[in-house]
């Protein structure tokens, strides 16, 4: 059923803006990308898959030709995103990490603009406000626990989207540094492994995004995405991927101490990605109690969504 809120997608070629924007086409939402100036003919006649897009301009041919509608501006160009932001009912950030903190552009625009409905700030992790990150990703978190403060203090509507673990980073190769795929005869495992993490797909968050985009019962609240089939600790993930194979891993488990001052000499990005598994798999940052005046459980707010399970996941690489 198509829907009346207009909705507009600020990064919308990254690893999940891309799949908020198909979720959101899907839906039958009118769709809006902001994009900044490109040589892509979107005219050009030759239109890959939307699954696996080989570059930025045949992704940009590829919502052209679906109905998105791409608008030429910047985060950093207050003019053309004002100008974007007043075509549309809801905002979406899907910019990277790095862009964490210009979100107070986006928030003086939309203030500005007087027209939003609700604005989703680029968080698609854990939730900010519920963790015990050490560096380098406490940081991170801290600049997006900030944001959310900027839009409570200036009166915008907003929802948060807590997600948690994308499986294309920590399931497809169990959260083993310098790996692909998963491992087939040794694993390492942080802390005890009874911990209890979250897992979900890229385009699975993209379905649940643009479903709270279009509920009204998410307004100034944290959706939270803990899907029970893939809200497992890294035991049972093993279990899941040692039946698979029929053969049990030689596991290693390494204490958290150990793995603190690993975060503190290792490079990056192996520092960032430890202290994300750090948070998940040992401080047990995906587990907590929701508050129903402020937080909605994806899954029983929409229990007709169809997720890929960590099980189904997994089967690709077997």
């Amino acid at each position: 059923m198509a829907s009346e809120n207009k909705i507009l997608i600020l990064g919308p070629t990254g690893a999940i803006g891309r799949h908020i924007v198909w979720a959101s086409i899907k839906a039958g939402n009118p769709t809006y990308a902001l994009v900044r100036k490109t040589s892509v003919n979107v005219n050009k006649p030759k239109l890959l898959t939307a699954a696996n897009p080989e570059t930025k301009e045949e992704l940009l041919q590829n919502f052209h030709a679906s109905g998105v509608i791409l608008l030429e501006g910047d985060i950093n160009d207050h003019e053309t995103l004002v100008n974007a932001i007043k075509q549309v009912d809801t905002v979406i950030c899907a910019a990277g990490r790095q862009q964490i903190e210009d979100q107070v552009k986006i928030i003086k625009a939309i203030k500005e603009a007087g027209n939003v409905k609700r604005f989703f700030p680029s968080e698609f992790g854990l939730d900010v406000d519920r963790q015990h990150a050490v560096e380098p990703v406490r940081q991170v978190f801290e600049e997006k626990a900030s944001i959310r403060r900027v839009i409570e203090s200036e009166g915008v509507p907003y929802t948060y989207l807590c997600c948690h673990a994308f499986t294309g980073y920590f399931l497809r190769n169990l959260a083993q540094l310098d790996a692909i795929i998963p491992p087939r005869d040794k694993v390492v495992i942080l802390g005890d492994g009874n911990v209890k993490g979250a897992y979900v797909t890229e385009a699975d968050v993209g379905t649940y995004t643009i479903r709270a985009a279009n509920d009204p019962n998410t307004l100034n609240k944290a959706v939270h995405i803990r899907l029970p089939n893939n809200y497992l600790t890294t035991n049972e993930v093993i279990a899941l991927w040692e039946k698979k194979i029929g053969k049990t891993l030689e596991k290693t488990y390494v204490s958290e101490e150990q793995v603190l001052k690993d975060i503190q000499e290792s490079p990056f990005p192996n520092n960032y990605f430890l202290a994300l598994n750090h948070s998940q798999q040992i401080k047990g940052d995906a587990v907590y109690e929701i508050d129903p005046a402020k937080d909605i459980e994806a899954y029983d707010a929409y229990p007709d969504v169809k997720y890929t399970t960590a099980d189904e996941y997994l089967n690709q690489f077997v």
